[in-house]
């Protein structure tokens, strides 16, 4: 068995995991990553549905980073944008991609084929979709979404209702596309091949478990793996496999009676040392898990996780724990925090170095 930890310490060590970088945190809390692409490597990969939030979600743990420092690591096909877990966009090193999309894809396709029926998004159209991509975006050229769409479109490949996005989804589980360079609020579509080449060889099976096993508790640990298996969708077969070759390079805690992996040598800072952060929406620390309880109280999860539109809404934190939730003002591009309770804060203080943080980031 594992060594025992207090929910206290299971947060902190987390806390030290996802390295938080707000300017308001000691510097303990600030030795992590060196850059955006580094943020993304280490965590694996950041959802990033919500193109704003995700960059802010990455920019949050590098010190003193800013907007366009996030946005040049996608210019630069450090980081791209495409779906290898749960089928939802995320941010991810191109190196981390192919092998993450060989395990996942083939369940993903499986999983959404009777969409893609409903859809009338049968094997035909959607290699004829193929094809149109690679002659459009062959060379090296770059389409908005709606450019691509319309490509399609005039093809004869109808992308009404849902069907545009669905056949873009495809092409990125198969390889093919990915998002790239940005250009302000939005990615452009481009080949994954041409944008971001990579001859180095891919792992096999059982080495590409490893991996994602350990890349996954190394950015989020401690957690369980029933929290792994929630956030990959890979089987829990498969997740076993994984952690069997990953073992001797993680350490077991137990908490509530449950085995968390970690990454051996990362200490917690000072018990409830430091200020608040501003986790953005759909952020790792919070989406990243089954279970969200030790972070999220459950009396409150409906105030970060709308459920009916499956949206998380950027949320405060505060010694590891979500204490009320914050949005940007877009008169002076501050943030505006909302506390579930005023018991929950002593005062708006120790959110005063995150904001200073997140009003940098998006000035600079």
């Amino acid at each position: 068995m594992g060594t025992p930890i207090t929910r206290d310490q299971l947060l902190q060590l987390r806390l030290a995991h996802h390295f938080p970088a707000s300017d308001g945190q000691p510097p303990s809390r600030r030795s992590g990553p060196s850059g955006p692409a580094d943020v993304v490597g280490k965590m694996l990969a950041v959802q990033a549905q919500d193109f704003g939030q995700a960059l802010w979600a990455v920019g949050s743990r590098v010190s003193g980073s800013t907007r366009q420092r996030v946005l040049a690591v996608l210019d630069s096909a450090d980081v791209v944008r495409s779906a290898p877990v749960r089928g939802t966009l995320h941010f991810v090193r191109p190196g981390d991609l192919r092998w993450m999309l060989g395990l996942t894809a083939g369940r993903m396709i499986k999983s959404a084929s009777r969409r893609l029926a409903e859809l009338d998004l049968d094997q035909r159209t959607l290699h004829r979709a193929r094809d149109v991509a690679s002659e459009a975006l062959a060379g090296g050229m770059a389409l908005s979404r709606d450019e691509f769409l319309e490509t399609l479109n005039r093809s004869g490949i109808s992308t009404s209702g849902q069907r545009g996005y669905h056949i873009i989804w495809y092409l990125a589980q198969i390889q093919l596309v990915c998002w790239g360079p940005a250009d302000g609020s939005q990615q452009a579509l481009v080949l994954l091949d041409d944008w971001a080449p990579d001859g180095s060889p891919q792992p096999d099976r059982e080495e590409a478990l490893r991996r994602f096993v350990l890349r996954y508790f190394t950015g989020h640990g401690p957690a369980r793996l029933q929290d792994f298996t929630w956030w990959s969708k890979l089987t829990l077969a498969d997740a076993k496999v994984g952690l069997a070759q990953a073992r001797s390079e993680l350490v077991e805690y137990v908490y509530d009676g449950a085995s968390y992996w970690a990454l051996p040598g990362v200490t917690e800072p000072d018990p409830m040392a430091g200020g608040g952060l501003l986790l953005a929406g759909y952020d790792e620390y919070i989406l990243g898990y089954q279970d969200r309880a030790p972070s999220l109280p459950p009396e409150y999860a409906f105030r970060i996780q709308l459920a009916k539109n499956g949206v998380f809404k950027p949320a405060l934190l505060l010694d590891g724990r979500a204490v009320g939730t914050w949005r940007r003002n877009p008169r002076d591009n501050t943030a505006d925090i909302a506390p579930f309770a005023e018991s929950a804060i002593s005062g708006t203080e120790a959110f005063d170095g995150a904001i200073t943080a997140y009003e940098h980031f998006l000035c600079r």
